[in-house]
Protein backbone atom coordinates (compact mmCIF):
# COMPACT_ATOMS: atom_id res chain seq x y z
CA UNK A 1 0.00 0.00 0.00
CA UNK A 2 0.80 3.42 -0.76
CA UNK A 3 1.35 6.22 1.37
CA UNK A 4 1.82 9.91 1.53
CA UNK A 5 2.56 11.91 5.07
CA UNK A 6 0.99 15.34 4.22
CA UNK A 7 1.96 18.21 6.67
CA UNK A 8 -0.44 20.26 7.72
CA UNK A 9 0.42 22.85 10.65
CA UNK A 10 2.94 20.98 12.44
CA UNK A 11 1.06 17.63 11.94
CA UNK A 12 1.20 14.82 10.21
CA UNK A 13 -1.25 13.00 8.66
CA UNK A 14 -0.83 10.02 6.26
CA UNK A 15 -3.07 9.45 3.37
CA UNK A 16 -3.79 5.92 1.51
CA UNK A 17 -4.09 6.75 -2.21
CA UNK A 18 -4.43 3.39 -3.14
CA UNK A 19 -7.98 2.93 -3.29
CA UNK A 20 -8.34 5.86 -5.76
CA UNK A 21 -5.37 5.00 -7.98
CA UNK A 22 -6.95 1.53 -8.69
CA UNK A 23 -10.31 2.04 -9.69
CA UNK A 24 -8.64 4.42 -12.29
CA UNK A 25 -8.04 4.03 -15.93
CA UNK A 26 -6.10 6.67 -17.36
CA UNK A 27 -6.46 7.07 -21.46
CA UNK A 28 -2.76 6.44 -22.04
CA UNK A 29 -3.02 3.34 -20.41
CA UNK A 30 -2.49 0.48 -22.35
CA UNK A 31 -5.26 -2.18 -21.99
CA UNK A 32 -4.92 -5.16 -19.53
CA UNK A 33 -6.87 -8.03 -20.02
CA UNK A 34 -6.92 -11.40 -18.01
CA UNK A 35 -6.08 -14.88 -20.45
CA UNK A 36 -8.62 -17.80 -19.18
CA UNK A 37 -7.05 -20.79 -18.72
CA UNK A 38 -7.75 -22.46 -21.96
CA UNK A 39 -6.43 -19.57 -23.78
CA UNK A 40 -3.51 -19.38 -21.31
CA UNK A 41 -2.88 -23.09 -21.87
CA UNK A 42 -2.98 -22.69 -25.61
CA UNK A 43 -0.48 -19.37 -25.40
CA UNK A 44 2.22 -21.56 -23.67
CA UNK A 45 1.90 -24.61 -25.96
CA UNK A 46 2.55 -22.85 -28.73
CA UNK A 47 5.28 -21.07 -27.75
CA UNK A 48 6.58 -24.19 -26.35
CA UNK A 49 7.26 -22.30 -22.84
CA UNK A 50 6.45 -22.02 -19.34
CA UNK A 51 4.64 -19.26 -16.97
CA UNK A 52 8.03 -18.97 -15.44
CA UNK A 53 10.02 -18.10 -18.50
CA UNK A 54 7.52 -14.96 -18.80
CA UNK A 55 8.18 -11.64 -18.26
CA UNK A 56 6.60 -10.56 -14.55
CA UNK A 57 4.47 -8.01 -13.47
CA UNK A 58 4.13 -7.11 -9.61
CA UNK A 59 0.27 -8.23 -8.05
CA UNK A 60 0.15 -4.24 -6.89
CA UNK A 61 0.02 -3.21 -10.72
CA UNK A 62 -2.63 -0.62 -11.04
CA UNK A 63 -3.23 -1.22 -14.69
CA UNK A 64 -4.56 -5.07 -13.41
CA UNK A 65 -7.93 -6.40 -14.49
CA UNK A 66 -10.07 -7.05 -11.10
CA UNK A 67 -9.98 -10.73 -9.97
CA UNK A 68 -6.32 -11.00 -11.59
CA UNK A 69 -3.88 -13.48 -8.64
CA UNK A 70 -0.95 -14.17 -8.61
CA UNK A 71 -0.09 -16.50 -12.09
CA UNK A 72 -2.77 -15.43 -14.11
CA UNK A 73 -1.34 -14.39 -17.85
CA UNK A 74 -2.37 -10.86 -18.78
CA UNK A 75 -2.51 -9.77 -21.98
CA UNK A 76 -1.41 -5.86 -22.94
CA UNK A 77 -2.40 -4.48 -25.73
CA UNK A 78 -0.17 -0.51 -26.54
CA UNK A 79 -0.79 1.24 -29.65
CA UNK A 80 2.13 2.83 -30.73
CA UNK A 81 1.31 4.80 -33.95
CA UNK A 82 -1.03 2.93 -36.20
CA UNK A 83 -0.52 -0.66 -34.71
CA UNK A 84 -1.41 -2.48 -31.85
CA UNK A 85 1.73 -4.31 -30.03
CA UNK A 86 0.53 -7.11 -28.25
CA UNK A 87 2.62 -8.30 -24.96
CA UNK A 88 1.99 -10.92 -22.76
CA UNK A 89 3.39 -10.68 -18.47
CA UNK A 90 2.81 -13.19 -15.87
CA UNK A 91 1.46 -11.77 -12.52
CA UNK A 92 3.93 -12.53 -9.24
Amino acid sequence: MIYFIIVKSQKYYIESIVPFIKNKMHILQPKHTKLNEKDAQEFLDKLNISKSQLPKILVGDAGLPEGSDVGDIIKIERKEGDKINIYFRVIV
